[in-house]
C-alpha cells in the first residue's frame, strides 16, 4: 500500500455562516494513502466565525474548478494490461456495470480517461496493486 499523500486546492468565495458576508475559503482534494477525501475551511476576519468540514462530498461545482485551475490528468496502463483485471479494478473503483465499463477500458487503453490529479492517481494505484502497470499523469491539452 502507497503512502504517500497528493493534493489539489482550490480557493473560492462563498458566505459566512456567521455573519453573511464573502469571505475565502479553501477546499482540497487530497488521496491520502488508500482514501480520497474532501476537506474545505475558513476563518471570517469580520466576525471571527471559523469553520472546517473534513471527508466531506466534493461537488460537481468544486470538481468542476479543480479541473478548470489544475488541469486534467490521465490514467495510462501499459499496453500489456490484461483487460479483465482492469475492467474488474474500475468496476469496484467506479460502481459501474458491465456496459458502462467497457467505455471506460477503451477510454483507459487510449489514454484518453481523464478526472483530478488525486482521482486518476487513486485509480493508478488500485491498478498497480492488481499488477497491472499504471499511471497517473497531467495532461496539456
Amino acid at each position: 500500500m502507497e503512502k504517500s499523500i497528493l493534493v489539489e486546492s482550490v480557493r473560492y468565495f462563498a458566505v459566512c455562516q456567521g455573519c453573511g458576508v464573502e469571505v475565502e475559503w479553501c477546499g482540497v482534494q487530497a488521496l491520502v494513502g488508500e482514501t480520497l477525501r474532501w476537506d474545505v475551511e475558513s476563518t471570517c476576519s469580520a466576525c471571527g466565525f471559523a469553520l472546517a468540514v473534513c471527508g466531506g462530498d466534493l461537488s460537481d461545482e468544486m470538481r468542476s474548478r479543480l479541473l478548470s485551475e489544475h488541469g486534467c490528468a490521465r490514467l495510462r496502463v501499459s499496453g500489456s494490461a490484461s483487460n479483465a483485471t482492469v475492467m474488474r479494478v474500475l468496476r469496484a473503483e467506479l460502481g459501474i456495470g458491465l456496459d458502462g465499463v467497457k467505455a471506460v477500458l477503451e477510454q483507459v487503453l487510449s489514454g484518453q480517461y481523464s478526472g483530478t490529479l488525486p482521482e486518476m492517481e487513486l485509480l493508478a494505484r488500485r491498478l498497480r496493486a492488481s499488477g497491472i502497470d499504471a499511471v497517473a499523469s497531467r495532461t496539456v491539452d
